[in-house]
């Protein structure tokens, strides 16, 4: 920004418009030429072209203007830069603007910003070459002779708009003579702003007309239109006016149809796809992607030279059968992914709405006797056959099925309540309203069907929150914003019906142009390293070729030359080499891929795990795709969406503060307490055949005991409120009472989401009302109703009796539904509510006693605003008097209270206290991660625990070193507990100890005295200050526990107070001048002076298990962005409550309108980078992204700290915003593995984006989980699906594929050793039959089964260790590295195999020493070694599978010898006949050979792995020991007993007897009998006590 301070005064200030003007979307629109008709001024419609088309025009385009004509002709063409204010495209003294001062003709920018410059100059320069090279064809003129100049007059300028709506003018071109650089073409000039002669970009792109450039810009056209035709993507023109639809009910029945003037046809249909082939593309794009994969690619050329005649050794078509089998078998298997998700597109087209057929006359008369009015006007059409123009009824919860413009609706005050959640996120319900003079002429059928209006909207474009259009009724002119729109996607709720009018369908509705149209095929990442291991293998494979060719000609001279029976016999270089490249192809196997199918296609059949089956929905996880199965287990970023993906779409009324006191309002969870009574909870796994009873039951179950002490009816009218004790069974209880009631339902109290560990010191809203009941006339109590009164008031929800009598709210926010059936559950319960009065019944003397009603005349209500951040509704009492109550923001209320100076101060106060506080967790974090366990078995990679010999003699301090290992990374940093108790001290503290002490003997006993006032301080509620500090304190806390807070604030009003106040709001919301803005003057007029009521929290619930699954994937190596359309303080709120933000983090805000916000990133930077910050997380909306994008540096800069921030929240988002960042990340950051997770339609694009998609099947519908790779009910299942089953299907499929080179090396290698004694003449060691076999018969269960059964470590393990995940990310499975050392130990047993063969066998007299029986012997060792080394080596977890593959495979390969001894007849080559049963099968010698050899391959590999595992022991070494060790292994599995339950219960090979013992252990524990405690209960118990996880019940 340094170098704007040279350019001159309006220099800068249009630059600060323009900027302005890209900020804002709502101004950057076209200026119109002068001579436009009178219509022009009427509002303007915003077209397509500001999005991605370019616009012709007649007038003068804001932005930058490139201007050649003022170049000198000593310095060639040169580039004159104007720059014109957005809004001002005149001087004041009605001249044009003048330009700035000329640049340097070599570079374009002007001495601006690096951002602008760096954003500026790609540019124009683009813009001006293209522009160039087209006025020079269109008036194709020549490469410019010597001393010709060229002038053309301005003509109408091509407006072109960039992301950040910059409108960019090529006036005119100007050519002026330079014989210099046009004869020599040399494309550069020197002069002094060129000192280094740079090339001229003008004329080095070629744009002056040569031919060459010609033919590639041609080359170029031609395939960029034959990519259009095959991606089905055409570039529509802009309409010239926009869309004009006329409003015309009898069309139908005329039977016309609107043509959309930019094509020339009818408007497209109603019909959208996500599938991601059609019948035309999906031929060409299967077979880019499968010969992508390098392997494919060779196959086919090996094939090529295979069926060349004489060439190949091993037959004709053995390579391209299989080939082309196998790639057939993957386009079937992607293809019938993909007519899946078709299915799924057709059902969604298929859906019902009703669409206005017929009007007036023509109904009546076709309709025969008494007939619905639906059923006359409303013709049920599907989805598909909505057309443009149609006018569609919605009811009550229908889905929006096209986007409309509505004409009416039924709702109160003509408003339509829309929610958008599958669009934006946001809970919230917009109220959407027809326009007046529309909505009254569209109110009845007969009205709609005489009533004409033209609607003019603006071209489909991507953009969600802003929406420009007019309506033309009876030549009068009316705007058209969002808020007279409806999208699809959209859901139409609170409201009888609405009748629209369709103005965008299928693919050009909002929610499909931001869609991803063309969504790429996926690839799995490892596929990129096997690509680079196959070119290895080639470049070996080439190579061994070439080394055996040229050692047969050197064989040939010195001895096929000297041997006279092998005259004639010597064969040319080119088909030895072949033949060689023939031989030793399969060292890449094609069954690599063919088994890799059927290995992923069984993993994907296991991922259908009961632990992921979401048992309350009945739905289970399903996996659609089995081609990325091993991204799964190296994921890096997550990318989530916020509503109905982390949030359970409800919100709950949690907690509030009055009179200095804080309350939790957990009846919900109480409720769900009562109904999991007595469900038995495992603690970890129970064994087949351990069934002896344990003697310490507790310590493997939680258990629930149902609770008996609430009793009594229900009653309608009362919410929860006959839930609590009757005034009968109320008696005078100590506050020693209450709070140990309170204790031991600890087990169900709600429990904060961003720390389950704090403790919640506050009494329940059950022991509030019976304090009010006991003591009605306190001040507190006189305080605490007035606060529940003003939550039952200050509202705008309507209530609505249901048909079995209870009472239900209908409201725009959850927000406010959740406070006013708070109220109803504390006996206030709003009943009706009319247009000026809201009646609400209260229960003064109990539940049992008389209710009360009163109705309370609503005067006013001043609604909620973003700006204001605050409602206020105005309340004339019964008592006649007025009072306002207004709810709002912290922030906002504490500046209109009456003591405002006193609560500023206390609220710093709070904060100051609050700060310091994060700063010490900071600081302890800080200190945690300096502090590498290295001790600790001196591992760097997780700090796991040493591995020291698990005896019996080392138990207790493997078991203490490895509980405070894991203690240590379950545990969560929290130092409030000084605050809770300053916030949470009650005056009977030092009573209650006191208590304790003198009732020793029985301390739940109640005094004699009535003691149930100790749980109120009265004095302190009189006490301002006290309040003041208590209350802001309250709402701190609050807020770090991820709620959202609002303070209650009231006011009594004098009546002529109001009178005078009333007439100045009555003029603002009646003018048609700055409405909103004289309102809110108005309203600050009145919203003053207020006294302090209380502060509730409201709690966006999470679904179940979030915290701790994002807590577990953070500590697996991930990073968590979540991405939302939502507002910032929401997504806040949600990072707060679901860990993404911690009580220490460092939270960036980054907005569009700070002036230094590249200063703002570069700091964040360089914090985190010092290692000042102990947890970043960057916050950034839509908008500022929008900025970001439009500035290279800017965006760099971003990228660079998104990277390095622990979590990103990004809000305002629109979903083209964020596929945006999925790419980005996924292409910008090396090795990054990405996974996007949502459940709406906005969501779709950032899952078709990411490496996996996951969607979600909740309450936004199915649109996400039918395009996604896989779907699943509920967040947590993400830590099941990516820690165990991800995790074992990368190590799996690594695996697979370095056991499949090894053992192709280990047994070709054989034939490359035998070619030395053959005279390297290509002759083969195995017979042909059984060499094609290798693959097929003998080899493929070993390296499949281990693809698909092995567990490298317990899913208990994984779960409880995150940690261990981070070896897939790290590519720890399969790396050069590791190809390296097995292709070592191949090649070295290969040598042992043949030489042992070869040194043991071939010297002694044996019965048959032929090369078929030393092919056999070799042979034999190369398959029991891979049987053994696969089945019995590294697979971990064995089973009597291994036992069957290895039976298969080496009994399988005896039999096969045995049937061709007997029935081959070919003996030619091989002596086959016979053989093995006659001759060598028969040889002692033989079978010592083959013993000797297989065991010394096996000893040499087994000595390799020891030697590894003693001195360079990985993080699995280290846990598969510990899992050794039955006290240890429970451990872990009480950790990831949340993540586990569903499978240890539903376990069906947990014999009866274990069922009964469980139960037996239940009773035993509700009766409390216990056992003698002996050492072992001892050290368990000590050991207990230290889990996170564990709780005595």
């Amino acid at each position: 920004m340094s170098n704007s301070n040279n350019e001159p005064p309006d220099r800068r200030q249009s630059a600060d418009e323009r900027r302005r003007s890209s900020l804002n979307p709502a101004r950057n629109r076209f200026s119109l030429p002068p001579d436009v008709s009178a219509s022009a001024q009427n509002p303007r419609v915003r077209f397509s072209t500001e999005v991605e088309r370019p616009l012709e025009s007649s007038g003068r385009a804001t932005g930058l203007t490139i201007n050649t004509a003022a170049a000198s002709a000593a310095r060639g063409p040169s580039v004159d830069i104007q720059v014109h204010p957005a809004e001002e495209d005149e001087s004041p003294d009605g001249n044009e603007s003048s330009p700035v001062p000329q640049r340097s003709p070599v570079s374009p920018t002007p001495p601006v910003s690096s951002r602008k410059r760096n954003r500026g100059y790609s540019l124009r320069r683009q813009l001006f070459f293209r522009n160039a090279q087209e006025q020079l064809e269109d008036e194709e003129v020549p490469p410019l002779p010597v001393g010709v100049g060229v002038d053309r007059p301005t003509s109408p300028a091509a407006v072109i708009h960039s992301s950040s709506s910059d409108a960019v003018e090529m006036s005119r071109l100007s050519k002026s003579p330079s014989p210099e650089w046009v004869r020599k073409g040399e494309g550069h000039e020197v002069d002094h702003g060129n000192p280094k002669g740079r090339r001229n970009s003008f004329n080095g792109s070629g744009a002056v007309g040569f031919p060459w450039s010609r033919a590639s810009k041609a080359i170029k056209e031609q395939f960029n239109t034959l990519r259009k035709i095959i991606l089905r993507t055409q570039e529509i023109p802009p309409s010239k006016e926009g869309r004009k639809i006329p409003i015309d009910a009898e069309r139908h029945r005329r039977g016309e149809q609107l043509v959309d003037e930019r094509t020339g046809n009818h408007y497209i249909n109603n019909t959208i796809r996500s599938s991601r082939y059609t019948v035309w593309n999906f031929l060409p794009k299967q077979l880019f992607a499968q010969f992508s994969k390098l392997a494919n690619f060779y196959f086919m050329c090996v094939s090529v030279l295979q069926m060349i005649p004489t060439l190949s050794t091993t037959g004709t078509y053995t390579t391209i059968v299989p080939l082309i089998f196998f790639i057939s078998l993957s386009m079937f298997k992607e293809g019938y992914d993909d007519y899946r998700r078709y299915k799924l597109d057709k059902k969604e087209n298929k859906s019902d709405a009703k669409v206005l057929q017929q009007t007036g006359e023509a109904a009546v008369q076709s309709a025969e006797g008494d007939v619905d009015e639906s059923q006359k006007y409303w013709k049920t059409t599907k989805w598909k056959d909505i057309k443009v123009g149609d006018i569609v009824k919605l009811e009550r919860d229908d889905w929006v099925p096209a986007d409309l413009l509505i004409l009416h609706s039924a709702g109160e005050h003509g408003i339509a309540y829309i929610e958008t959640m599958a669009l934006d996120g946001e809970t919230n319900l917009k109220s959407k309203q027809a326009l007046p003079v529309i909505s009254e002429k569209c109110d009845t059928v007969e009205t709609l069907s005489t009533f004409r209006a033209e609607v003019v909207v603006e071209d489909p474009n991507l953009d969600l929150y802003n929406f420009e259009g007019k309506v033309i009724v009876e030549g009068e002119t009316k705007p058209l914003t969002n808020s007279q729109i409806v999208y699809r996607g959209s859901v139409l709720r609170n409201t009888p019906s609405m009748i629209g009018m369709v103005i965008f369908t299928g693919e050009e509705s909002k929610i499909r142009m931001n869609a991803n149209k063309n969504p790429r095929t996926k690839a799995p990442v490892l596929q990129g390293i096997v690509n680079k291991i196959v070119l290895l293998i080639v470049v070996f494979v080439l190579a061994l070729a070439i080394g055996c060719s040229v050692s047969y000609q050197f064989w040939r001279d010195r001895t096929e030359s000297q041997s006279w029976y092998l005259e004639d016999g010597s064969v040319p270089f080119f088909p030895i080499f072949a033949s060689y490249v023939i031989m030793f192809n399969t060292l890449i196997p094609l069954s690599l891929y063919v088994s890799l199918e059927i290995v992923k296609l069984a993993q994907m059949y296991f991922l259908n795990d009961v632990d992921m089956y979401h048992e309350e929905t009945d739905t289970p996880f399903e996996a659609h795709t089995s081609t990325i199965n091993e991204d799964c287990g190296q994921i890096s970023y997550i990318f989530s969406d916020k509503t109905g993906t982390l949030t359970d779409n409800s919100m709950l009324f949690r907690k509030m503060s009055v009179g200095g006191q804080a309350w939790l309002h957990d009846l919900d969870i109480q409720r769900q307490a009562d109904a999991e009574a007595g469900l038995i909870r495992l603690k970890h796994k129970k064994r087949k055949g351990k069934n002896k009873p344990s003697k310490n039951p507790k310590k493997q179950y939680s258990v629930r005991i149902p609770n008996t002490e609430q009793t009594g009816g229900t009653r309608k009218s009362m919410g929860d409120l006959a839930s609590l004790q009757t005034p009968n069974s109320l008696k005078k209880m100590s506050l020693d009472g209450v709070l140990g009631r309170n204790s031991e339902s600890g087990s169900s109290r709600w429990r904060c989401g961003a720390n389950p560990s704090r403790p919640q010191p506050q009494l329940t809203t059950v022991d509030l009302l019976e304090y009010l009941q006991n003591h009605p006339h306190t001040f507190f109590a006189r305080k605490a109703r007035f606060f529940l009164l003003a939550i039952a008031l200050c509202h705008t929800c309507l209530p609505e009796e249901t048909e079995d009598g209870n009472i239900n709210y209908q409201a725009a926010s959850p927000d406010e539904a959740a406070l006013v059936m708070a109220a109803q559950e504390l006996g206030y319960i709003a009943i009706d509510r009319q247009i000026n009065t809201i009646s609400v019944k209260s229960y003064p003397n109990g539940p049992d006693g008389e209710s009360t009603m009163e109705a309370y005349e609503i005067l006013d209500v001043i609604e909620f605003s973003s700006k204001r951040k605050r409602m206020s509704i105005i309340i004339r009492l019964p008592n006649g008097k007025i009072c306002i109550f207004s709810k709002g923001a912290d922030s906002t209320m504490i500046e209109l209270l009456r003591l405002r100076e006193l609560a500023a101060e206390k609220a710093h106060e709070v904060e100051k206290r609050a700060s310091f506080r994060k700063s010490l967790e900071a600081q302890e974090h800080i200190r945690r991660n300096s502090m590498q366990r290295n001790s600790i078995g001196g591992r760097s990679s997780i700090g796991g625990p040493s591995r020291p010999s698990m005896n019996l003699n080392r138990l207790r301090p493997i078991k203490d070193e490895f509980e405070e290992w894991l203690k240590d990374k379950e545990d969560n940093i929290d130092m409030s507990s000084a605050d809770d108790e300053s916030l949470y001290s009650r005056p009977s503290g030092q009573f209650g100890n006191r208590h304790s002490i003198a009732f020793g003997e029985a301390p739940n006993a109640p005094l004699e005295r009535d003691t149930s006032d100790d749980i109120v301080d009265e004095n302190l509620a009189l006490d301002d200050a006290k309040v003041f500090e208590r209350c802001f304190g309250h709402v701190n806390h609050f807020a770090t526990e991820g709620l959202r807070t609002l303070l209650y604030a009231h006011r009594f009003i004098e009546d002529h107070e109001y009178v005078t106040w009333k007439k100045i709001y009555a003029e603002a919301t009646t003018s048609l001048v700055d409405r909103q803005a004289l309102i809110e003057r108005a309203a600050e007029l009145v919203e003053r002076d207020f006294e302090l009521t209380g502060a509730t929290a409201i709690e966006d619930k999470l679904q179940k298990g979030v915290p701790e699954a994002i807590d577990k994937l953070r500590r697996a190596g991930i990073k968590l962005w979540m991405l939302t359309g939502d507002k910032r303080e929401t997504a806040i709120n949600i990072g707060n409550a679901c860990r993404m933000i911690k009580d220490y983090s460092a939270v960036t805000i980054l907005d569009k309108e700070d002036v230094g916000l590249g200063k703002k990133i570069k700091s964040t930077i360089f914090d985190i980078n010092a290692g000042k910050v102990a947890h970043s997380v960057v916050v950034v909306d839509g908008g500022t992204l929008s900025t970001i994008d439009d500035d290279e540096t800017l965006k760099s800069l971003f990228f660079d700290l998104a990277v390095l921030t622990d979590s990103v929240i990004c809000c305002r988002a629109s979903p083209s915003q964020k596929a945006s960042l999925v790419k980005t990340i996924r292409t910008k950051v090396q090795k990054s593995v990405t996974l996007a997770i949502g459940d709406g339609a906005n969501d779709i694009a950032m899952i078709q984006e990411a490496h996996v998609g996951v969607g979600i099947t909740g309450k936004e519908g199915l649109q996400a989980a039918r395009v996604s790779d896989y779907s699943m009910a509920q967040f947590r299942f993400l830590l099941k699906f990516l820690l165990v089953h991800g995790r074992w299907n990368y190590i799996r499929t690594c695996k697979y594929t370095v056991a499949t080179f090894w053992k192709e090396l280990l047994f070709y290698l054989t034939q490359a050793l035998f070619q030395r004694w053959n005279g390297f003449t290509g002759s083969s060691l195995y017979e042909p039959w059984s060499l094609s076999m290798f693959n097929t018969l003998f080899t493929s269960l070993p390296v499949i089964f281990l693809g698909i059964f092995e567990k490298d470590l317990a899913a208990a393990t994984l779960l409880a260790v995150p940690e261990l995940y981070q070896k897939g990310q790290k590519n720890g499975g399969f790396n050069v590295k590791i190809y390296t050392g097995w292709m070592f130990v191949g090649t070295c047993q290969s040598m042992i195999a043949y030489f042992m063969m070869y040194s043991l066998y071939t010297p002694v007299f044996t019965v048959d020493q032929a090369v078929y029986a030393m092919g056999v012997l070799s042979y034999s060792v190369c398959i029991t070694v891979i049987s053994s080394k696969l089945q019995g080596i590294e697979m971990h977890n064995k089973s009597i599978l291994a036992v069957v593959s290895f039976v298969c495979s080496v009994g399988g390969w005896f039999l096969w010898n045995i049937i061709l001894s007997t029935t081959y007849n070919n003996n030619t080559i091989h002596n086959v006949k016979w053989s093995f049963l006659q001759h060598f099968g028969r040889d002692l010698t033989w079978w010592l050979v083959f013993v000797f050899a297989v065991s010394a391959c096996l000893i040499f590999d087994v000595t390799l792995i020891a030697i590894r595992t003693a001195f360079w022991p990985t993080d699995v070494d280290t846990f598969q020991e510990i899992e050794q060790h039955r006290d240890l292994r429970k451990r872990l599995e009480e950790a990831a007993s949340d993540e586990l339950q569903q499978g240890w219960q539903r376990d069906p090979t947990r014999p009866s007897a274990v069922v009964e013992r469980e139960k037996a252990e239940v009773r035993q524990v509700e009766g409390g009998s216990g056992g003698e405690s002996t050492e072992e209960d001892d050290v368990e118990a000590m050991v207990a006590r230290r889990f996170g996880s564990v709780r005595r019940v």
